[in-house]
């Protein structure tokens, strides 16, 4: 019902930059909140960025970073700048909001992910 993928990812050196890209697609009526998580090997699944509160992100990232919405694309973006090794991971996008059908129902969709690599 509602198709979420993500695109950008690559391998780049440190220091580099890459945005990434997520849309959602499909009998979407309303989005309540677009984020990014991502997941290093043998790390879990950790909670990077979203869209309420202006655009929230973790501590980590903070200053190099930047989440942004189109809402007419249903599209976000994460700007990385000054990228590190250790953001290496692949990084996933969620999507949470109403369908548009007789019920109003929720959702909350996944993406099958990007992988960033940051290495020399």
């Amino acid at each position: 019902q509602v198709q979420v993928v993500e695109s950008g990812g690559g391998l780049v050196q440190p220091g580099e930059s890459l945005r990434l890209s997520c849309a959602a697609s499909g009998i979407i009526f309303s989005i309540y909140a677009m984020a990014w998580y991502r997941q290093a090997p043998g790390k879990q699944r950790e909670w990077v960025a979203d869209t309420t509160s202006g655009g929230s992100v973790t501590d980590s990232v903070k200053g190099r970073f930047t989440i942004s919405r189109d809402s007419a694309k249903n599209t976000v973006y994460l700007q990385m700048n000054s990228l590190k090794p250790e953001d290496t991971a692949v990084y996933s996008c969620n999507v949470r909001g109403r369908l548009l059908d007789p019920y109003g129902s929720d959702f909350n969709s996944w993406g099958q992910g990007t992988q960033v690599t940051v290495s020399s």
